[in-house]
């Protein structure tokens, strides 16, 4: 079962996620609420739109933008709608 984690902690964990470019997005249900929180940091990507991302914090100890998702992608990439993807240091297998 693919599991994300980030200094020895689970942060999310599922069998339903959706693959796109090498990156798993986890369904927003299977992420624990207790360790992200928002962040202002935004991207964008011409065929999935516009990212706003989610900082990781663990035992104190914050990875900032360690996550994101599209919160209205576009019809190409509808797929990942309600999903969170990981990267800087969160470990996904």
């Amino acid at each position: 079962m693919p599991t994300a984690t980030w200094n020895g902690t689970v942060i999310a964990q599922s069998d339903d996620t959706v693959i796109v470019e090498n990156n798993h997005y986890f369904p927003r249900s299977s992420v624990r609420d207790d360790l992200v929180r928002p962040s202002a940091t935004e991207s964008f990507c011409p065929w999935k739109g516009t990212a706003s991302y989610l900082t990781v914090e663990v035992d104190g100890e914050a990875n900032t933008d360690a996550a994101w998702f599209y919160p209205e992608p576009k019809d190409a990439a509808a797929e990942i709608k309600d999903h969170v993807a990981f990267w800087k240091g969160v470990e996904v297998r």
